[in-house]
């Protein structure tokens, strides 16, 4: 089992970037594939990206990748969404999920762990 909590959601405006981290407690963190999510007003939660649980291989959806780099520390028990180049459309709240391993999961009934969320807003 895994609690995560993430952190650095905040209002940024269009081009600019920000970084969000998502803090894991309990020994088997670094067991676990972690994934990020984001829902934005009136819309389903939609995959971001995930790492896997060695941080040496990545995945992106097609509307982030180039824009946003995921990334993990085992020994801090934390993963990272670093997000560039960022757009209205970017809007959302940002959750990391975890699951036992990512095996091609983007759907977020899939993963069994999940943060609260936290909010990125993107001006124009």
């Amino acid at each position: 089992q895994v609690q995560l909590v993430e952190s650095g959601g905040r209002l940024v405006q269009a081009g600019g970037s920000l970084s969000l981290s998502c803090a894991g407690s309990g020994p088997s963190f670094g067991s676990y594939a972690i994934a990020w999510f984001r829902q934005a007003p009136g819309k389903g939660r939609q995959f971001v990206g995930a790492v896997i649980w060695s941080g040496i291989r990545t995945y992106y959806a097609d509307s982030v990748e180039g824009r946003f780099t995921i990334s993990r520390d085992n020994s801090k028990n934390t993963a990272y969404l670093q997000m560039s180049n960022l757009k209205p459309e970017d809007t959302a709240v940002y959750y990391c999920a975890a699951r036992s391993t990512f095996s091609g999961r983007t759907d977020y009934t899939d993963y069994d762990y999940w943060g609260q969320g936290t909010q990125v807003t993107v001006s124009s």
